[in-house]
Order: structure tokens, then C-alpha cells, then sequence
């Protein structure tokens, strides 16, 4: 009998066109873990807030693979940081969702940290234990980001409330991990560290002469590829200014090429980023340097990725990164901030490079290396493809996490009756259109 676990995702929906604002590397994480866990017998309903009124409320994702839309706020689509509020309607839109579909879930998976706080709710009313994989820590963020942090400051109470409550917790690298135990006091005993993956049938090398015609690029070009959120905190500005650099020690043309944004077009009106961008660019005088190409389907990433000669990232911080697996799958070596995940990641000087996060100089001396040195560029492409299909295939990763599970949850058990039971105790103490406004996250 395959076990039913739910997955909360409150703002990364799998459906989601990734590269926008709020669309990144925990939308890829949720749907690619989500298939995987389903390969090892497990049921996976992905619950997420209904933000297009024209989304009928359960999507078939995969075999085994469900997305349910709940509930929670407007049907419309609401920036991650002002959300929280809806997250006790969340809450109940989930359990009606339950009881009026007649299932049991064994285990709640949360990701994020608002996901977490419903995830809590939930446990503490049904007694259902949930996991939690954070992505992203309130106060690491805020360390870095400061007062462009637009997260309200109870996340940070939240959080430790959330892990502490947790019977698991998925770190997605070793600085994840010391960050939860440092700054969040979360038990170690109860930390596993696994990180994100890739999917091998989609990213893998190819020819990468044919990839740059497919787009139009001159085969003759140093390609720089930056592929991503547009967003402030990756250090785009940095890619730029350190193309910059590298114009100043080597001949012969170069291309940056920045994928992303929240339209198929560049669009500064719906990008800001890609107009602060654009301005940069040209007031250093190497905008014709700059190319950006928009928002893309995730079908044709792979040609970006092989037509690429390198792929830079410098965010401030980074709790993991998917793109990075993405280019080394493709055979492609990777630049990166010495930053959270992308050091565990990107092993140095075998890999490619790792650069402080905010180094231009520095990182257009790594670009000028691997620009003029074939053999050093040969080395770090297979060495990324090897690596990548060693330790961060989604299949090792499904794996993984399929372990914990079962660590949590021991032997199959029956829970119909007692989790039916409260159910009902619920519903029909608040009623059915009643959110769960009385209970606060320091009462569970």
C-alpha cells in the first residue's frame, strides 16, 4: 500500500514558470522530489495557495503526483512577503480538504518557513508529524539583505518554533545545517543534511557549437551565461562589472548572457532588475556586451546551459542553487560565490572556481583562466559532469529523503480513526468557513 504524504508549498507552486521574482530553485525541488518519492512508493498531494482563479483546485502532476490549490487570500498573485496573513486560512482550506476527500496523510513535508507555521497548526490539531526543508532562514536573510528584507520579523520566532516542533529537519548543505543549530538552536540529532539535485534525462552535455547556432550566438563568442531569479540579492551587478574586467585583459569577443525575468520578453516594466541592469551596462560601456533574453520554459534551459562556456553565480548568500547542478550536468563549469550551498556544490579548482561574492576583479581574472586555458577548461568540464552524477541526481536525492521518511514514520500504521476523529472535533467546534485565527504559533 503506498503511503500518502502531503507536501506544503504556500508560494512555489510546481506549475509555476520559473525565473520570475518568487519562481525559482524550491519550485524545480518540490515537483522533481515529489516524482521521486512517488517512484519509491510514496503518495504525494502538493498543497499551494490559489493564485489563478483559472486553475481548476487539483492538478495531476505526475504518477503518484497531485497539486492541490487552497484557498487563501485572493486568487491572485501576491509577493511571497505579504502572505503570511492567509496562513491560517491555509491551514483550514487544508483540513476541509481532507475531510471532505476522506484522506489520511501519514507525514506533512513542509518547505519554507510560512509552510512550516501550517505545517505546526496541522500537527498540533491531528497529530499528523511533518518534516520540514526551510530553503531559506529568516535571519541569515536579513543578515544580508538587511532592510530590503521585506519579511515580517516574527518569521525569526516562528522558525525556531517550527523546528523545534519538526521530527525532522532537511538541511540542504552543511552551512544549512550550522546555520539552524547556531542560529536557530535546532537539535542537531534531529538535522539530516540532503541536497537539492538534478534530472539526468533533461540536462546532460551536448554539442556545444550546434547549441550556440540554435540561439543565434556566434560559435566564436566566450559565452557567460547567468540563468535565474532576477532579483537583487543574486549579485547580477557583480556578473556585469566583472565581464567588465575581463574586456579589459582579453581579446576577442564576449557575450553575458542573463535568462530570466517575469515575461518570454525583456521587459524593464515587469523586470525591474533588468532595467537596473541594462543602466549598469551602459553606463560602464559594455551594454552591447549584455544580452538578456527573457524568461524561458524549462524545455529548452538544457541549450542555454550547453551553449554557455561558463556559467557565473555570485549571489550574497545562496542556500543551495539548482542552477549550478543544472550547468555541470551539461558539462558546462561553474563560477560561484564561496556562499552556502554552491561551496558544496562547485568544488573548487576541479569544478571551477569559487569567488567572494562580491569581487569583480576577481572574478574577471577566473573568467580570463578558463577563457585562455583549454586544458584547465576540459579538466573542470568533466570533472562537473562526473561529479554532479555522482552525488546530486534527483534519483539520489528521492532516495535519501525516502529514508527519512521512513525513520519518522517506522512501520505502516493505521491512522483513519483517530485522525477522522479529530477532523470532526475540529470542524465542528469552528465550522466549516472559520479560520484557525485563535491559534498561534507560541501556543502549539
Amino acid at each position: 500500500m503506498r503511503r500518502k504524504v502531503a507536501f506544503i508549498s504556500e508560494h512555489a507552486s510546481p506549475l509555476a514558470m520559473i525565473g520570475g521574482v518568487d519562481s525559482g530553485g524550491q519550485n524545480v525541488y518540490v515537483s522533481m522530489l515529489a516524482s521521486k518519492l512517488a517512484y519509491f512508493g510514496f503518495e504525494v498531494d502538493i498543497f499551494t495557495r490559489w493564485d489563478n482563479p483559472a486553475m481548476n483546485q487539483v492538478v495531476s502532476l505526475a504518477p503518484g503526483v497531485q497539486v492541490v490549490h487552497i484557498k487563501a487570500g485572493p486568487k491572485e498573485i501576491i509577493p511571497k512577503e505579504n502572505i503570511f496573513q492567509f496562513m491560517d486560512e491555509f491551514a483550514s482550506g487544508m483540513i476541509q480538504f481532507m475531510d471532505s476527500n476522506k484522506i489520511n496523510y501519514e507525514l506533512l513535508h513542509a518547505h519554507f518557513w510560512m509552510s512550516g507555521y501550517v505545517a505546526s497548526l496541522i500537527k498540533n490539531i491531528l497529530s499528523i508529524p511533518y518534516i520540514i526543508t526551510f530553503h531559506a532562514l529568516g535571519r541569515i536573510r536579513r543578515l544580508y539583505q538587511g532592510k530590503d528584507d521585506g519579511f515580517p520579523d516574527e518569521r525569526f520566532t516562528i522558525e525556531e518554533q517550527v523546528a523545534r516542533e519538526a521530527d525532522m529537519i532537511i538541511a540542504e548543505c552543511p552551512q544549512d545545517m550550522e546555520d539552524l543549530i547556531i542560529h536557530y538552536m535546532a537539535d542537531p540529532d534531529k538535522v539530516r543534511v540532503v541536497p537539492c539535485g538534478f534530472d539526468k534525462s533533461e540536462f546532460f552535455p551536448m554539442d556545444k557549437y550546434r547549441s550556440k547556432l540554435k540561439l543565434g550566438i556566434d560559435p566564436s563568442e566566450f559565452v557567460i551565461l547567468q540563468l535565474g531569479r532576477l532579483v537583487k540579492r543574486k549579485g547580477i551587478d557583480n556578473v556585469v562589472l566583472g565581464v567588465k574586467e575581463l574586456l579589459k585583459i582579453k581579446e576577442g569577443p564576449v557575450k553575458l548572457l542573463i535568462v530570466g525575468g517575469e515575461s518570454d520578453e525583456p521587459d524593464p516594466s515587469k523586470t525591474p532588475e533588468i532595467g537596473r541592469l541594462m543602466d549598469l551596462a551602459k553606463k560602464e560601456n559594455i551594454d552591447s556586451k549584455v544580452s538578456f533574453a527573457g524568461r524561458k520554459k524549462r524545455g529548452v534551459l538544457k541549450h542555454y546551459y550547453n551553449a554557455a562556456d561558463v556559467f557565473v553565480t555570485t549571489p550574497w548568500y545562496e542556500p543551495f542553487g539548482i542552477t549550478p547542478l543544472e550547468s555541470m550536468a551539461c558539462g558546462t563549469p561553474v563560477i560561484g560565490s564561496n556562499v552556502g550551498g554552491i561551496k558544496f556544490s562547485v568544488k573548487h579548482g576541479e569544478t571551477g572556481f569559487l569567488v567572494p561574492p562580491n569581487d569583480p576583479e576577481l572574478l574577471g581574472k577566473r573568467l580570463y583562466d578558463l577563457s585562455t586555458d583549454k586544458e584547465l577548461m576540459r579538466k573542470f568540464c568533466l570533472n562537473s559532469v562526473r561529479r554532479v552524477n555522482t552525488l546530486f541526481t534527483w534519483e539520489r536525492v528521492g532516495r535519501m529523503v525516502s529514508e527519512i521518511y521512513e525513520e519518522v514514520l517506522g512501520s505502516p500504521v493505521t491512522r483513519l480513526g483517530k485522525i477522522q476523529n479529530s477532523i470532526s472535533e475540529f470542524l465542528g467546534s469552528i465550522g466549516k468557513s472559520k479560520i484557525i485565527k485563535e491559534k498561534n504559533i507560541n501556543q502549539i
